[in-house]
């Protein structure tokens, strides 16, 4: 494919998905900085109720967001098996590894999930970060699973789009490795602004570390896994122990 074509392609894919989210990011944060009171006294809020007196409407409304979050994975797997290249297999989000994704993407997780965890209280301490709630759903039964399934659908879309697709499109660009890296790590920081500097930065470590993996493994797979984890103990671990421990802060 021609490069014009190309960039054209990909600058497409990433406004119908995570860049979209990063302009969002940052107009969102250009908002908490213009308000009064400091950073930690501002909530980023995730996972929130459509309809919290409606529990089936809610429910309905959680689905479809997820649902409709997944279309540019789709869409991606297209434009993959036009190439001719095997779809998403090709990016390493297949079945062929599941006990090395399995165990790669859980042990990542713990190291990973551990670190942003102090980052973040640490950030909410120096006040450049706002509060992250995530999650807000009503106590119904649907709410763990939804959750759950919450959290897998960040790490497919985020993992399978920024870096396996664009790592593979930037390359066809004859973007420098480095060059390349950058990019998917800054991209990944920005659509975190929301949350705050600390937000912003934990998420380019996190970024960088995730591509060096991915060019040595040549899989997302466990990379999903790892991001799946970290979001499902993040929204989870929430839902359970706000208000009832004391360093986890709340708004």
């Amino acid at each position: 494919m021609p490069a014009p074509a190309l960039r054209h392609e990909t600058l497409l894919v990433l406004a119908l998905s995570l860049g979209a989210s990063a302009v969002s990011a940052l107009i969102s944060f250009v908002g908490s900085l213009t308000a009064s009171g400091v950073l930690a006294d501002q909530a980023a809020r995730l996972n929130t109720s459509r309809a919290p007196d409606r529990p089936w409407l809610d429910l309905a409304w959680q689905l479809f967001g997820i649902a409709t979050a997944l279309v540019p994975v789709a869409l991606v797997a297209h434009l993959l098996m036009r190439e001719g290249t095997g779809g998403l297999r090709s990016l390493g989000f297949d079945r062929r590894k599941p006990g090395f994704d399995l165990g790669w993407g859980a042990l990542l997780a713990a190291a990973i999930g551990g670190s942003g965890l102090a980052l973040y209280l640490a950030a909410i301490q120096a006040g450049f970060n706002l509060t992250v709630v995530p999650e807000s759903l009503p106590h119904v039964w649907w709410r763990i699973p939804v959750l759950i399934a919450s959290a897998v659908q960040n790490a497919v879309v985020e993992e399978v789009i920024v870096v396996g697709y664009l790592l593979r499109r930037l390359g066809q660009l004859r973007f420098s490795p480095w060059a390349a890296l950058g990019v998917s790590s800054v991209l990944r920081g920005s659509y975190h602004l929301y949350q705050g500097v600390g937000g912003l930065l934990g998420n380019m470590a996190m970024g960088a570390v995730f591509v060096v993996l991915y060019r040595r493994w040549g899989r997302v797979g466990p990379l999903v896994v790892a991001h799946a984890l970290i979001d499902i103990v993040a929204f989870t671990g929430y839902a359970l122990f706000a208000g009832k421990v004391g360093w986890l802060p709340t708004q």
